[in-house]
């Protein structure tokens, strides 16, 4: 990807994730373009690991205390 163009959203990047694997999938491009899809699948798989990573860390949850005010909580690892 060029490092002029501006950055995809997640949404963005999954779609045009799906369009490569299809055209991979599809048997119908070379071996050359092939593997350059598969290069910028990796590249876009890469950006939405990161854009996941980052939503993580930015969660929290609102839990209500004893006395009834609301406090903020790092999301554990449920997974």
């Amino acid at each position: 990807m060029a490092k002029d163009a501006p950055q995809k959203n997640f949404e963005e990047s999954v779609a045009q994730l799906e369009q490569i694997v299809a055209a991979i999938e599809s048997g119908q491009i070379g071996l050359e373009e092939s593997l350059a899809k598969y290069e910028q699948g990796m590249e876009l798989v890469k950006r939405c690991r990161g854009i996941l990573d980052h939503a993580e860390k930015r969660i929290e949850l609102l839990t209500q205390t004893a006395n009834g005010e609301l406090s903020a909580k790092p999301l554990e690892n449920t997974i």
